[in-house]
């Protein structure tokens, strides 16, 4: 009788702290703005990657952020993504991405609708920090969306003081500068002031020194070296919670789950501890020698030197990677480490079924959308698909003279045609040996359009296009989650 008892207190007292830790979460809607990237299709296996926004807030909304975050004379305004990373954990749970998109980047920021206000604003052309403000984490997720192709499941955010928080629980991560570094405000010089002073060496910083190094931009050259910065902080955290085995240590993981959920502000659909706890243990279970910590390829932007625009050679390999679940490590070749391949047709195309038109007879049109940010498409890219799928067979097949960008390689059809329309417009795809997440139906569509995107700049097979695994580009300043050797290099009017 006494042991029922302390089970039932016990359980009581479990299930009390599991609503406890739920409630302290705080929720919201996963996309609040105009986005046409769907959802990735499962592999043969029924499993899809996940990828997932990490958004670090500015938001001085609370005495703790004032305090921590320096201007004080913004507290009160709305905040800005002044960091956003896709975490891309791949669909055979063995490889992850990190890709880092710099605040400061200019794209087109969709249409979107405040959640918690109504208030709706415009789409404009801004850097993409601005989103956050336009709409809250569903409108930075809808633009970075649009801006790699990438369909991005979840969204989780963080402020200045649940970095301390979250750093604090962690017991402190190590980091590297190979020179005395200060951070401070500097005579005729960018305005450093992150206040973050340490020696040369390694060190362990937690609490209000862990969001100093996370912030620290000026000191590290730029805001690409404060990524680069950000990138050994979070492969250095990696390594310590494996090693700290943290997920099987009933008492650390109550600390750091208390910290997060405090912390953290997540999109609705994962808005549970089981489900945070789920993710987190997936992403757990890969080493760190499959963990690649990237920042997108850039080039400075000719309207504004202070920002930066995605290389149009180099980032679209780099989203390609992303949607077609291709490892960013080499080891992704190795025996038992292959990526399963999303599902792709192969062979000719597929008989349309009975009682509609037969390929031959199947209007499709074809669109040239590898138009980059200047405006400038890779020349005759309609014509040579169109000619292409005119000699598999489908002899309506026409280049259209519209020239747009789109990441994406992606053919639509129209949603009324139904199951008949998708059959029609998989047999298109298939011919082209084009994945089968390619295709959407589209209310918007007249007849099947075929919309060829900036990740297939060159030939008429599409599968010619995929990168190999551990192909990232040199551009993206890759980082090996198992590198303990990293160390920053200090500006030098920033040392003493």
């Amino acid at each position: 009788m006494t042991t029922s008892v302390v089970v039932v207190v016990a359980a009581t007292a479990a299930w009390m702290y599991y609503q406890h830790l739920n409630h302290n979460l705080r929720k919201g809607q996963r996309s609040s703005g105009r986005t046409t990237v769907h959802q990735v299709t499962p592999d043969a296996a029924g499993r899809t990657p996940v990828t997932i926004l990490l958004i670090g807030s500015d938001s001085r909304n609370s005495a703790d952020d004032v305090a921590l975050g320096g201007a004080h004379d913004d507290a009160g305004r709305p905040g800005l993504a002044d960091v956003e990373m896709l975490l891309h954990l791949s669909a055979d749970r063995r490889h992850a991405a990190i890709v880092s998109v710099p605040r400061d980047t200019r794209a087109d920021i969709p249409e979107c609708t405040d959640p918690k206000t109504g208030r709706k604003y415009p789409a404009t052309n801004d850097i993409v920090n601005e989103s956050l403000a336009r709409g809250g984490p569903g409108c930075t997720l809808a633009t970075l969306q649009n801006l790699t192709g990438v369909y991005i499941d979840h969204w989780m955010m963080v402020d200045f003081a649940g970095v301390v928080r979250m750093a604090d629980a962690i017991g402190g991560v190590d980091v590297c500068v190979k020179q005395n570094v200060w951070d401070r405000p500097t005579p005729g010089l960018p305005r450093g002031g992150s206040g973050l002073k340490l020696t040369a060496g390694t060190h362990t910083v937690k609490g209000e020194q862990a969001l100093q190094w996370l912030r620290t931009r000026d000191s590290f050259g730029s805001d690409l070296g404060r990524a680069q910065a950000q990138h050994l902080y979070l492969a250095s955290m990696v390594r310590e919670l494996r090693s700290r085995g943290v997920f099987g240590d009933p008492a650390q993981l109550m600390g750091l789950a208390e910290s997060a959920t405090q912390s953290l502000q997540v999109s609705e659909e994962i808005g549970s501890v089981a489900k945070l706890y789920d993710l987190a243990t997936q992403l757990q279970s890969v080493p760190p020698d499959r963990v690649t910590m990237t920042t997108m390829p850039n080039i400075a932007d000719p309207q504004d030197d202070n920002h930066l625009l995605p290389d149009p050679k180099d980032a679209p390999k780099v989203w390609a990677m992303l949607r077609d679940d291709v490892p960013f490590d080499a080891s992704g070749n190795g025996p038992g480490a292959s990526p399963t391949p999303r599902p792709t047709p192969s062979g000719t195309a597929s008989p349309a079924p009975s009682g509609t038109a037969s390929p031959a007879r199947l209007p499709i049109t074809v669109v040239n959308g590898t138009a980059g940010d200047d405006g400038q498409p890779v020349p005759g890219r309609a014509t040579d698909i169109a000619g292409a799928l005119t000699g598999r067979g489908f002899a309506d097949a026409a280049a259209s003279d519209t020239v747009t960008s789109r990441q994406a390689t992606a053919i639509v059809y129209p949603a009324d045609a139904g199951d008949q329309g998708r059959a029609q417009a998989l047999a298109v795809a298939n011919s082209l040996h084009l994945p089968v997440g390619s295709v959407q139906p589209s209310a918007d569509a007249g007849q099947i359009t075929l919309t060829i995107g900036a990740d297939w700049p060159s030939g008429t097979d599409y599968t010619s296009a995929v990168p190999a695994a551990g192909s990232v580009p040199s551009s993206a300043d890759v980082l090996r989650g198992s590198d303990d050797k990293a160390c920053m290099d200090v500006y030098q009017p920033y040392q003493w």
